[in-house]
């Protein structure tokens, strides 16, 4: 008797905002049925044709940053990117707060961070346009942001600090670190790839994208912080408002809908992406290919049907509804031959090939 096995892998996001929909009226009448490339290029037209004020980035983005950056919890102070404490060991340069009329560029004040470093650009992001976009920004202890410098952000673990020749943002600074160079992107194109600033492995699906981002994104979820700043620069109205968003803070899940990888908080539940009805092509895995008896297929989505199909046209096996059984699902004791594997969730369809010796 053939053994069908398939393993689901789907992690519930749990963290809701924006009253669980896009936000109004910035996302009226977008195509939220696109997936892939057509979503990411879709959205970085959207951000591009709405991003209506440059800021200049003196004195702008200074101004704007004692904006956007203030603690939700104490408006007299802003945040600090890679900060943690404030002054329990004696380190200032570790300060996860200051007085938001402190900046400057001596030590024990607080600077504007280049998340995307600026000479990392290609070209140099310069001090206006790319250089002076306030979603890209922060605030940040003048001789923390110099010890940042412009290494490469890389994988770690607990505080700030440097990972050999690296860069480790922090834990909690780290999906904020993947959202701004998710748009950073999307905004200037091949001017900012995440290559450019970050080590890693390229995604299957775009080779400029990078799986410790995905990675980053889906570990850290949005925080008020975030939302925050976000809602002031998105209105062109404010002072120093851009008039565009960063759509990666308000559902960090669009990640996954363009690059794969593991499933990020989604905060629109009531659309139809909460519900997972798309496949990309790298969310499923089918593995030995070639098989010598035993085919498993893996993925992260949820699956309503596989169709095993002979280069004929020929089902030879129709799984319904598969049943999750020790987290694993395979196909064996296939005649050989080359075959079509198709994968169903919701109006959704991927095929892939296997080979069977």
């Amino acid at each position: 008797m053939k053994k069908f096995t398939y393993l689901l892998l789907f992690n519930i996001a749990i963290a809701f905002s924006q009253a669980g929909a896009p936000a109004s009226p910035y996302y009226n009448g977008f195509n939220w049925t696109l997936t892939g490339t057509n979503l990411k290029n879709a959205l970085a037209t959207k951000i591009t044709t709405t991003h209506t004020n440059f800021l200049t980035y003196t004195p702008g983005v200074w101004n704007a940053l004692k904006q956007v950056d203030l603690d939700p919890t104490n408006t007299a102070n802003v945040l600090l990117v890679y900060g943690w404490e404030n002054g329990t060991d004696g380190d200032v340069t570790n300060d996860r707060t200051r007085d938001k009329d402190n900046n400057g560029g001596t030590n024990g004040q607080w600077n504007r961070e280049h998340i995307f470093a600026q000479a990392l650009g290609n070209p140099d992001l310069g001090q206006d346009g790319p250089g002076a976009d306030a979603h890209m920004l922060r605030a940040c202890d003048v001789q923390r942001n110099g010890t940042r410098g412009n290494k490469l952000y890389a994988a770690g673990s607990g505080n700030s600090g440097n990972v050999g020749a690296n860069w480790y943002p922090g834990d909690e600074w780290k999906g904020d670190v993947a959202r701004i160079i998710m748009y950073m992107y999307l905004r200037y194109g091949n001017q900012c790839l995440p290559t450019y600033v970050a080590v890693g492995t390229p995604v299957a699906s775009d080779a400029n994208m990078l799986d410790l981002l995905l990675q980053w994104n889906a570990q850290d979820p949005v925080s008020q912080y975030e939302d925050n700043r976000n809602t002031y620069l998105g209105n062109a109205s404010n002072s120093y408002g851009q008039g565009n968003r960063n759509p990666f803070i308000d559902n960090p899940y669009l990640a996954t809908v363009i690059w794969g990888g593991p499933t990020a908080q989604n905060r629109w539940p009531t659309v139809f992406l909460s519900n997972a009805d798309f496949i990309l092509a790298e969310d499923i895995t089918v593995y030995p290919n070639p098989a010598n008896d035993i085919v498993n297929i893996e993925t992260n989505i949820s699956v309503d049907e596989i169709d095993i199909i002979t280069i004929n046209g020929q089902v030879v096996q129709q799984i319904k509804s598969p049943v999750l059984n020790n987290n694993t699902y395979s196909i064996s004791n296939l005649p050989k031959g080359f075959y079509f594997l198709k994968v169903s969730s919701g109006s959704q369809t991927v095929t892939k090939k296997v080979m069977v010796n």
